[in-house]
């Protein structure tokens, strides 16, 4: 059995890791194809040497340009390892153009897709990751849905075979990461900053306006707010001439360990993205997240998550509040979900024998 793997960015890098070990306990051999989306150091080859996993073998360098350039350029390069190794399936991560892209290959070829964090959905149509969760959840064969949420989706699109609730596999690495923060990380001795006195800050969707709004809003907080710049956004601040407050300390982007340190210490996270929300939950950190919509409603419902898109005052004034006073039920899955996952992919491959 041969399981191709498309990666493209840094969530995804993390997700293979408990995937691969997972894959080669079901004695399947692993194909892994790097889109090259995420080509800076930071962003890509530090987590394959963090987190164990082997090298890829195929890079395919697809960087820059418009979403349809990149797709497409994606979707031509990806098809190629795919006819050449002709594999029982392939498999994607997420809601990225290399998802979408891997998934549409596979399809075109006549190779059944398997989706990681399938039927997720934002209903926010402007969204290019709504996008391609959408259309990769209508080509793939195999949806792993992370949440009974999630399960709704599907069924409303119409998908009806091949669906399964098998909980995150974020939440396998978090949990063993979590475990050894302290001796494999030193960012806060790095940066001066003490457990509990600082603020955490992500923001990877960099158009001008929300970022004079955000950039504004951290910059009247009292607290020191420690921002890991994406790429994307620390062109968008320099090209756009923002300067930042004295309060506000931009890093470069840290690994997964260093990152999982920031948040466990951090008194409350800002952020778009939607895997620290969930990171957030699992830790027991207030996340505010700067969109108007998630697709993770439940930690809403639980009072751990709140949304104010890029309202500047209503990002101050959250920062008053206090922790939740709701408990913190188990969310997204209980640390076996990648074995859940490659067992269901085996079983998958033996039956189109």
């Amino acid at each position: 059995m041969k399981c191709l793997t498309v990666v493209g960015a840094k969530p995804q890098f993390i997700k293979a890791a408990p995937m691969s070990k997972a894959l080669a306990g079901q004695g399947m051999e692993e194909v892994l194809v790097h889109s090259g989306q995420h080509h800076d150091d930071l962003m890509s080859d530090a987590f394959f040497r963090e987190l164990g996993i082997h090298e890829p073998d195929y890079n395919l360098g697809v960087r820059g340009g418009t979403h349809a350039e990149i797709t497409g350029e994606m979707h031509q390069r990806i098809e190629a390892p795919i006819r050449d190794e002709k594999p029982d399936v392939v498999l994607v991560f997420g809601d990225t153009n290399s998802t979408r892209s891997g998934d549409l290959a596979a399809e075109k070829v006549h190779v059944p897709g398997a989706h990681v964090e399938a039927g997720l959905r934002s209903y926010n149509r402007r969204m290019p990751e709504e996008i391609n969760r959408v259309v990769t959840d209508q080509l793939s064969t195999l949806l792993l849905c992370p949440s009974a949420e999630s399960l709704k989706s599907p069924e409303q699109e119409g998908i009806v075979s091949g669906v399964h609730e098998v909980g995150d596999v974020m939440a396998d690495v978090n949990r063993i990461v979590a475990a050894g923060i302290p001796e494999i990380s030193e960012i806060l001795g790095q940066l001066g900053a003490q457990a509990g006195d600082y603020l955490l800050a992500t923001c990877h969707r960099a158009d001008p306006e929300r970022l004079t709004s955000l950039l504004s809003a951290f910059g009247q907080l009292s607290d020191l707010v420690v921002f890991p710049v994406h790429p994307r956004t620390r062109l968008a601040i320099e090209s756009g001439g923002f300067k930042l407050a004295p309060n506000i300390r931009p890093v470069d982007p840290v690994g997964y360990p260093d990152m999982m340190t920031l948040l466990k210490n951090t008194r409350l996270l800002f952020t778009d993205s939607d895997g620290m929300q969930k990171e957030a939950y699992w830790l027991g950190i207030p996340c505010v997240t700067l969109r108007d919509e998630t697709e993770l409603v439940e930690t809403v419902e639980r009072g751990w998550n709140r949304l104010v898109g890029a309202d500047r005052s209503k990002i101050i004034e959250e920062v008053e509040k206090g922790r939740p006073p709701t408990g913190r039920p188990l969310l997204y899955g209980d640390g076996r979900t990648a074995q859940k996952c490659a067992a269901l992919i085996a079983e998958l491959t033996q039956s189109l024998d």
